[in-house]
C-alpha cells in the first residue's frame, strides 16, 4: 500500500506539517510505503484555463505538477494537510487542486478513470485553524471533498483542530499528534 502525504502549508515545520508527519509515520508503522510532497517547495503554476485538458485529459503546463499527477496515480491513500487561510485551503493547496482539472476532465469529459485505474483509493484531510469555531473548516472541507470525488478517492475522515495558530501550538494540544498517528495507522489497517 502506498500513502501519499501532501503538505499544503507555506510554513515549514508548522502545525499541519507536524500532524501530517505523524499520520505518515503511523501509516509507515503499519507497513505502508510512504511519500510526502511539499507543495511550497514545488514550481506549480496556476491553471490557465486553456481547456487543453478537455481533449486528452492531460495538462499542457509542464511544471512540477506533472510529478504530482504521477504520485496521485501511484497512491492508494492520500492525506492532504492544509491550514485554514481565509476559510479555505492555502494558496499552494488550492493551486494544486485547481490543476487537477485535467483529472476532472478525464473522469467527467473523457469517461476514463481519473487516476488511470479503478482500484479503491481513500483520502484523509488534516487541518488547523486559528479561530476557535469549527465552522471555519466547512469551505475547505467542501473543496477537499470535491477534489477527492473528482479523483474517485473516498473521503474517509478528517482531523480538524480549531484554535491552533501559532507555529508549534499543536504540540500543546493534549492528544492531537497521537490522533494523527492513529489515523495514519487506520488508513492502512481499517479503511
Amino acid at each position: 500500500m502506498r500513502i501519499l502525504g501532501i503538505a499544503g502549508s507555506p510554513r515549514r515545520g508548522g502545525n499541519t506539517d507536524l500532524l501530517l508527519a505523524k499520520a505518515i509515520r503511523g501509516a509507515e508503522s503499519s507497513g505502508a510505503k510512504v511519500k510526502t510532497i511539499v507543495l511550497c517547495q514545488l514550481d506549480i503554476a496556476p491553471c490557465d484555463h486553456s481547456d487543453d485538458c478537455l481533449v486528452a485529459g492531460d495538462c499542457s503546463i509542464q511544471d512540477d505538477m506533472q510529478m504530482v499527477y504521477r504520485e496521485l496515480e501511484r497512491a492508494d491513500r492520500i492525506v492532504l494537510a492544509s491550514p485554514i487561510h481565509f476559510m479555505g485551503v492555502t494558496a499552494q493547496a488550492k493551486t494544486m487542486i485547481d490543476r487537477c482539472q485535467a483529472l476532472w476532465a478525464r473522469k467527467y469529459k473523457l469517461k476514463v478513470p481519473p487516476l488511470g485505474d479503478e482500484r479503491e483509493r481513500q483520502g484523509l484531510f488534516i487541518s488547523v485553524g486559528g479561530r476557535s469555531k469549527t465552522n471555519q473548516f466547512r469551505p475547505a472541507q467542501t473543496i477537499v471533498k470535491s477534489l477527492f470525488t473528482s479523483l474517485n478517492v473516498t473521503y474517509v475522515g478528517e482531523l480538524l483542530f480549531p484554535g491552533v495558530d501559532k507555529k508549534g501550538a499543536i504540540t500543546k494540544h493534549p492528544d492531537a499528534l497521537k490522533q494523527a498517528f492513529l489515523a495514519g495507522q487506520r488508513l492502512v489497517e481499517e479503511f
